[in-house]
């Protein structure tokens, strides 16, 4: 076919005034090369590690609409004090969304078996209607698979799978993991529930709560419950954890898991040590659901560590054939362990409307959207 496709991707700029702008540009790409895929974008879905890049530092209550109804912008300001993680990008109308799904609508000459199929894809720029790529970065959906399906086979399916490749490669047992009513906290009870691995999940409510145990989850503590900590402490001492995957980041949380922790493997302590117990505690910040200082209240002993978890890392660590593995399970279980649930689907245009901006931003368990750029 060798053609040349336009459409409207979402860009996000930061000005060096001090500025927010986001806004919907027309990009033209040039007919795909030998190795090459275009895909007309049907489904991408707004995660957390999108927000960081489309909306920045910015102050979203300064948020202030303008265009037209086909062609909307947004801007808003950026406080002083935060533009100075943001110099390497300043002035550039950057391209946004992690992963996405649609329909191969041209393909080159090496990789023309794709063409019409429908496939998941990773690699930014997916807020898109149409996307040129790799054909290898694309992954075929299984049969009767629709593109909302394959939308979100990438970020926290692999997450979810990382967290225990991570557990056995430095040789934990089970896992403490917060904010777990999350999409990707339902696809981790899944894959643990599946692969016999203890799993203590923290909550903030009771409906989410209700949430995991229908999905048959085992260890559900409430971090709002007056008891919180005696029964984290109970159901690390009854897994065994050592090794928690913290989604909050900011707050005392990741701290309380390591003094559950502490506190556990003490029940058995033999003899009293000054420096705390010999067992090693590590927690992975791997969110920032609350952008406030982590604190930690060292009532954990000695023997531990707090360290970031990102996925890429993880990727390029764990290498190809561990991330062939893991990418085939994803596509074997598509609709079953990852299957992903949206509360709102809405078009490129509704992305920039600032009463959908802040529903979004606010990353609600429950209230995931998705963005279908053909619509």
């Amino acid at each position: 076919m060798g053609e040349a496709h336009t459409g409207l991707e979402l860009r996000s700029t930061v000005t060096s005034g001090g500025e927010l702008k986001l806004d919907l540009a027309e990009v033209t790409l040039d007919a795909p090369g030998p190795d090459e895929v275009i895909v007309r974008i049907e489904a991408s879905p707004i995660n957390p590690s999108d927000l960081g890049l489309l909306l920045g530092p910015a102050d979203l209550s300064t948020l202030q609409a303008g265009g037209t109804a086909d062609r909307p912008t947004l801007t808003a300001t950026i406080p002083p004090q935060r533009m100075g993680m943001m110099k390497p990008r300043l002035d550039q109308s950057m391209p946004v969304g992690n992963e996405g799904a649609g329909t191969v609508v041209d393909a080159g000459a090496n990789v023309a078996h794709l063409l019409g199929k429908k496939v998941g894809m990773i690699g930014g720029a997916m807020y898109a209607q149409y996307r040129k790529l790799p054909g290898r970065d694309c992954i075929v959906l299984p049969g009767g698979a629709t593109a909302a399906d394959g939308a979100s086979m990438f970020v926290n399916p692999l997450t979810a799978l990382g967290f225990v490749e991570t557990m056995r490669a430095e040789g934990h047992k089970a896992i403490v993991h917060t904010a777990a009513a999350s999409n990707l906290g339902q696809m981790l009870n899944k894959i643990c529930l599946a692969d016999g691995v203890p799993l203590v999940n923290i909550v903030r409510s009771e409906a989410q709560a209700a949430i995991l145990r229908a999905i048959g989850a085992t260890h559900i503590v409430d971090s709002t419950a007056p008891d919180f900590m005696a029964t984290l402490t109970d159901a690390i001492a009854e897994t065994g954890a050592t090794l928690g995957f913290d989604a909050i980041g900011g707050g005392k949380l990741a701290g309380q898991v390591l003094t559950a922790m502490e506190a556990a493997a003490n029940r058995n302590a033999a003899s009293y040590s000054r420096y705390g117990s010999t067992t090693f505690k590590q927690v992975y910040i791997y969110g920032a659901l609350d952008f406030g200082p982590t604190v930690l209240d060292r009532a954990f002993g000695m023997s531990w560590s707090i360290g970031g978890w990102l996925l890429t890392p993880f990727l390029m660590k764990a290498g190809q054939e561990t991330m062939m593995r893991l990418r085939q399970r994803v596509a074997d279980e598509l609709t079953t362990t990852f299957a992903s649930h949206y509360s709102a689907t809405i078009s490129l245009a509704d992305a920039l409307r600032p009463e959908i901006v802040d529903a979004y931003q606010r990353k609600t368990t429950g209230e995931k959207y998705l963005i279908d750029p053909s619509r």
